[in-house]
């Protein structure tokens, strides 16, 4: 079983970072870029699939303490979920998903040290696992060490059996972009939207980088199709605000203008708009 992190109805402000999922209380991300492996085929050697015949007492425990604490993740209480973790590892301490999970939790708590420890305990036990490397590659992408993040994620595509192979792909295209490697960026991006066309960060970024080169018809495909998918918020309304303006067209940025005012008057991007700063 895999437990997804849900992407909030609204894109929230951390878009603009290109971030991935985080739990739906937060003002974190608004991307399905993290996952969750609860069980599954690259999980530690001589495991189990969730729920077989062959699976211990011991074991069937601490997938459900994994679960349960997914959930607490999603829901913001991180506390609760912590605990769940360590009733998990109390029943089978050779639980890879349950260390990924900490990851996840230390990692929203800003705990650096003992989400890196845990992500690395993690992928000792199943180093090919694609949702843990995946998800490392973010905390590694979040702290800097781009580079690496994107070998991760590298190592995430090669599993031929990776369900969501979309999330590690706008990652690397995120962190690319962090690196200023635009051309890569470029190509994951490109390659994430083929792959899941529905994604909203990967179409925020690519409007984004479409727009800085100039390229306005390529950046307002993306930003039209951003807000006919998904309700508007601040950032999206913004981005299409200043690629109708950068093609000169008057109506179209009264009418975006108008709905930013009306709905975010007191916006960052409302403050922009008032002072007529369209290159920000």
């Amino acid at each position: 079983m895999r437990v997804a992190v849900a992407i909030p109805a609204l894109l929230s402000a951390a878009l603009l970072l290109g971030a991935c999922a985080a739990p739906s209380s937060s003002s974190g991300p608004g991307a399905e870029g993290l996952s969750t492996a609860v069980g599954g085929k690259s999980v530690a050697a001589g495991s189990v699939v969730p729920g077989s015949a062959e699976e211990t007492d011991a074991q069937r425990r601490a997938r459900i303490r994994v679960e349960l604490a997914a959930n607490y993740y999603q829901e913001g209480q991180l506390q609760v979920a912590l605990g769940e973790l360590g009733q998990a590892l109390a029943a089978d301490p050779a639980n890879a998903p349950a260390y990924g999970m900490l990851g996840l939790v230390y990692m929203q708590m800003g705990d650096t040290p003992r989400a890196e420890e845990s992500f690395q305990r993690a992928l000792r036990l199943a180093p090919d696992d694609a949702d843990l490397n995946n998800n490392y590659g973010w905390f590694l992408c979040r702290n800097g060490r781009e580079r690496e993040a994107i070998d991760r994620f590298g190592r995430a595509l090669r599993d031929p059996l990776y369900k969501t192979p979309a999330k590690a792909l706008h990652n690397a295209g995120i962190c690319s972009l962090r690196i200023g490697d635009e051309a890569g960026a470029e190509r994951y991006l490109q390659r994430a939207f083929q792959l899941d066309a529905s994604n909203p960060v990967t179409m925020f970024n690519l409007s984004e980088l479409y727009l800085k080169r100039r390229d306005y018809d390529r950046a307002r495909f993306y930003a039209q199709r951003l807000l006919g998918a998904f309700e508007p918020v601040p950032q999206t309304l913004w981005l299409a605000l200043k690629i109708e303006h950068a093609l000169g067209n008057r109506e179209a940025v009264a009418s975006l203008g108008a709905q930013l005012r009306r709905r975010f008057p007191a916006s960052p991007e409302a403050g922009l708009l008032a002072a007529g700063r369209y290159s920000d």
